[in-house]
């Protein structure tokens, strides 16, 4: 159990949803090429989490590749669900986990992950109603598509003639070019005191001051892009990546990466582009998104 996102246990069932039927021939379009090259993978900050094992920090040779310069939106996740009739797990099993403080208040009530009291188990709740059976993606087009599990970011991916991003693949394109710095601009939190990417802000999880700030995910370009053009790779969701979590053979979780809007240093300090979170695959929460990468061949 994670505390940015609850991992796994939904228990989700395949037998409903069908393959996509289309496979689509990819292009470079809504992509930015990231140069082959070696970078400094990795880091042993003090405030990191060692149980994460973002840790020792470590040279890594990564080919050139394609990668979304965005994440993947709620509109152009409809395109694919509308082209092949796919169902996510969520739509399968009926609910998913939404963020408290997302529920309007005369909400029924809803049982709540212990470890984590403001993940809110809510009936209703997929891509298509992002915060519950009361909220329709129509009306953030252009945000992140959320609850989403690891095979249906994988489903849609074939679909596009892509595929999901390595982990170090993600992590040299999330730096920007940049040389071990802490995130995708550089070291400081935040330049000149204006926010660079959508997490927390205030006291987490009562207070969130909305002036100058989103509350909940926000457009998946939002803010400015790093250097190599890519936006948000911190902050506003986590994201899939391909590999297994664990490095020890067995491991079933499988990497996600660059925080979400929920991340704040007083409990979660996970928003950097070295961080990392483990989610079993059938994990889907109103946090966790993806982007898709391709070959440069």
């Amino acid at each position: 159990m994670s505390c940015c996102a609850p991992s796994g246990g939904r228990g989700a069932d395949r037998t409903a949803s069908p393959s996509p039927s289309v496979v689509r021939r990819a292009t470079p379009e809504g992509m930015v090429a990231v140069p082959a090259g070696e970078f400094l993978m990795g880091s042993q900050d003090a405030l990191s989490y060692p149980a994460d094992g973002e840790g020792p920090v470590r040279t890594v040779h990564v080919e050139a590749f394609w990668i979304d310069a965005r994440t993947v939106s709620n509109e152009r996740f409809a395109r694919f669900a509308d082209d092949t009739g796919y169902r996510t797990s969520t739509e399968g099993i009926g609910w998913s986990f939404v963020f408290a403080g997302l529920l309007p208040d005369d909400f029924p009530p809803t049982r709540g992950v212990a470890a984590a009291p403001w993940w809110r188990q809510v009936e209703g709740a997929d891509w298509r109603h992002p915060d519950g059976p009361h909220s329709t993606w129509e009306d953030r087009p252009d945000h992140p598509v959320v609850h989403i599990d690891w095979d249906d970011a994988r489903a849609y991916c074939a679909w596009a003639g892509k595929r999901l991003p390595t982990e170090a693949e993600w992590e040299r394109a999330a730096r920007g070019g940049l040389h071990a710095k802490t995130f995708p601009w550089g070291d400081e939190f935040e330049p000149g005191g204006r926010p660079r990417m959508n997490v927390w802000q205030g006291d987490f999880p009562h207070r969130h001051p909305t002036a100058g700030a989103w509350y909940g995910t926000c457009p998946a370009d939002a803010y400015e892009p790093n250097g190599f053009g890519l936006y948000n790779t911190t902050g506003n969701v986590w994201e899939w990546c391909d590999d297994a979590f664990s490095r020890t053979p067995g491991g079933e979780q499988r990497v996600t990466k660059g925080g979400s809007y929920l991340c704040h240093a007083s409990y979660c300090r996970r928003y950097r582009v070295a961080a990392r979170q483990g989610l079993l695959p059938d994990s889907a929460t109103g946090n966790v998104g993806f982007r898709c990468a391709l070959d440069i061949t």
